[in-house]
């Protein structure tokens, strides 16, 4: 082993500095890339802003396990893993965005427990093998346990907007009510913000306040203990904690001459090092605040032949023959709750997935509930579906017409996504993709309800030859007067379902227009119902 309790001080301190520079580092990278995950201009995005799901490990065997293949798409969680077997969980502790914003948590929330004891050490591998055997049954949860899910939703759902709309509205207040010679300032920087900061447009989601909540919840939590979710909650630390306690680094703890001395494991953000002085590899991130504060320079890290294993205890990672039962029966039975579900005989057909998204099945096994495609969308159509496609379906992409349309010319959401939930497509095959059909509501469509002239569906539908016609119709009025009035009709064999039609309705509330997943690619069984009287 390679022996550190030689260091002086300043080195000690030095690595300490190197471990927070690399943190805020990483931090931003991430914040880069996700503000990177937006249109700017062009269909094709200039940067891998879907990197850090495919690193990680967790999620990765979660998808591999559901399709029961390899997908080649998440063979960089593959460095993480051997990164791990080299050095431990440092992944945790210098690298997760997560991570990170849970330290900078405990500086304005500092815990009040100052026992160092993980309160539920064995439920993060519950977790794990509960989500792990769920997604070989077919029910995909990761993403809902996943840390970095949880962040990327409720940024890209709930802050990144909210900071748009503070932001425009702070300017256009400045704008409007302050003198000419402080706009010559505001405005520069409002023009700054807008091209690197803000988003393109500003943008409104259903699930925005649970998705803020579910992050807040884990940032609060460093009220109550260091690292809370790390420690107690979080499956992915500890899948790298199975594989850290058997890798090549390893901590060597105290020893006689450290007395009564408890400075390490009091301040041992994992509680990684017990009232013996001992630490566990499994739960250790190297954050090197131990070798930093050790008043006796005895705390040491270093490669091992005999592994990390050699030291730990085992106390962060661990779970009874029982508890691994329970949690693997759980995650057998769960998805057998879905078969009995009214949505297993009566899908919803308004669950209208992106273009490109694979069959159901396969595409829930797949989306990891990353949010990406939901954020990079350009018309804001992409929502995240609640219980329209089940349990194991919430959080998934789903097109809202009302709220925003499929934009004709745009393929970013196949980009972005990490696992191929949603393939890539290209333009012609965009262009030629049924997701759905568009129907009409006779009884409030007014050419229909009350011979009113309307055309703006037929003028935004974007199909080269228009997918909404019009026939005339001689119809007679209350007072008995005959008109002619031009009623719209759907081509079947042109609509792709896109909704802009729905989106641009002019009718208040419920539009005359909607779309449902009738006729989509991705389920050629499926084939369209004609309505009485609908040509």
């Amino acid at each position: 082993m390679i022996d550190t309790r030689q260091k002086p001080q300043d080195a000690r301190g030095r690595l300490l500095l190197l471990r927070r520079i690399v943190q805020h580092v990483f931090l931003a990278i991430f914040l880069v890339l996700f503000i990177k995950t937006d249109y700017s201009g062009s269909d094709r995005l200039d940067a891998a802003v879907n990197i850090l799901f495919r690193l990680d490990p967790f999620l990765a065997a979660a998808v591999v396990l559901g399709v029961k293949t390899f997908v080649a798409l998440v063979l960089p969680s593959l460095v993480v893993i051997l990164l791990t077997l080299v050095l431990g969980r440092v992944f945790c502790g210098w690298f997760c965005p997560m991570g990170t914003l849970l330290d900078l948590s405990q500086k304005l929330l500092p815990a009040r427990d100052k026992k160092n004891r993980t309160y539920f050490p064995g439920l993060p591998l519950f977790l794990l093998v509960f989500a792990l055997v769920a997604a070989t049954c077919g029910f995909a949860v990761a993403g809902y346990l996943d840390p970095f899910s949880i962040l990327v939703r409720g940024l890209a759902q709930a802050l990144y907007p909210m900071l748009n709309s503070v932001t425009v509205g702070f300017f256009t207040f400045t704008y409007q009510q302050l003198p000419d010679f402080v706009n010559a300032f505001t405005e520069p920087v409002y023009g700054v913000l807008q091209d690197f900061v803000l988003p393109s447009g500003q943008k409104f989601f259903q699930l925005a306040s649970f998705s803020l909540f579910m992050l807040l919840g884990v940032l609060l939590l460093e009220a109550v203990q260091r690292r809370f979710f790390c420690r107690n909650l979080c499956p992915l630390g500890a899948m790298l904690g199975l594989v850290g306690r058997k890798g090549m680094f390893a901590g060597h703890g105290g020893n006689e001459d450290c007395g009564a001395c408890r400075v390490c494991s009091k301040n041992c953000r994992m509680g990684a090092i017990d009232e013996d002085r001992k630490i566990d590899m499994a739960s250790c991130t190297f954050c090197s605040e131990c070798v930093a504060k050790c008043p006796r320079q005895i705390i040491s890290f270093g490669f091992s032949l005999a592994g990390g294993n050699e030291l730990s205890q085992g106390s962060g990672v661990s779970l009874s023959r029982r508890k691994f039962v329970a949690a693997g029966l759980a995650g057998f039975l769960l998805p057998t709750v879905k078969g009995v579900e009214v949505l297993a005989k009566n899908p919803d057909p308004l669950l209208i997935r992106p273009p490109g998204a694979l069959a159901e099945s396969d595409f829930l096994r797949r989306c990891v509930r990353c949010a990406e495609c939901i954020q990079v969308c350009l018309g804001n159509a992409l929502q995240p579906a609640l219980f329209q496609a089940g349990l194991d379906g919430m959080f998934s992409p789903m097109l809202v017409a009302r709220t925003g349309y499929c934009e004709f010319n745009c393929t970013l959401c196949g980009q972005v996504c990490p696992t191929g939930a949603i393939r890539q497509l290209t333009m012609p095959e965009k262009h030629l993709l049924k997701i759905g059909h568009a129907w009409f509501d006779k009884d409030i469509c007014l050419p229909f309800a009350k011979g009113i002239s309307c055309m703006v569906c037929e003028e935004h539908c974007p199909t080269p030859d228009k997918a909404i016609r019009f026939k005339d119709v001689t119809i007679q009025r209350d007072n008995g007067q005959s008109i002619t009035i031009r009623q719209p009709y759907v081509v079947d064999e042109l609509c792709i379902g896109c909704g802009i039609c729905e989106a641009k309705c002019p009718l208040p509330g419920r539009s005359a227009i909607y779309v449902t997943n009738a006729g989509e690619h991705r389920h050629p069984e499926k084939s369209l119902t004609t309505y009485a009287g609908y040509n």
